[in-house]
């Protein structure tokens, strides 16, 4: 995160299937909304009271973006970090817009009201397995051996 933005962090239900698109250069760009409802204790009833929900239009990128649309649909809940931007365009009629929207560095189910099943996949690195001293595929580390650091 670079100096001067805004961070966030959303726990809240997606409102609908994410949207994935693809750049011209290929890149992957994953779009949702999150739905938050902030819930309060009220002495008064002895209930829990519903505030307003707000919605925040988000945005993922690249490898997260594909992730989004495989895992996450309509109604997950979800805990969301990223950051705050700021679009700003001029509309065919000459006007000025401009909207606030969450740039999503990482999402995750949240296990708060239910249970989730994980299916880890990892990024394949570029040296071979072989090279990796905490590889347990090619047997367990012999005597002598040091971690690499």
């Amino acid at each position: 995160m670079s100096f001067g933005e805004t961070p966030v962090t959303l726990v809240g239900n997606l409102t609908d299937e994410p949207e994935l698109k693809f750049t011209e250069t290929g890149a992957a760009l994953a779009k949702f909304t999150i739905a938050v409802t902030p819930r309060a204790f009220d002495r008064t009833s002895n209930q829990w009271k519903d505030g307003t929900t707000a919605f925040y239009r988000c945005a993922a990128w690249r490898t997260l973006a594909e992730h989004i649309a495989e895992s996450l649909k309509k109604g997950s809940r979800v805990v969301a970090s990223g950051r705050m931007r700021q679009h700003d365009w001029v509309t065919t009629e000459g006007e000025k817009r401009s909207m606030l929207a969450v740039e999503v560095d990482d999402i995750g189910a949240s296990v708060r009201f239910t249970t989730v099943t994980v299916n880890a996949k990892r990024a394949t690195s570029n040296s071979p397995a072989g090279d990796d001293p905490w590889n347990t595929a090619n047997g367990p580390a012999k005597e002598g051996d040091e971690p690499p650091f």
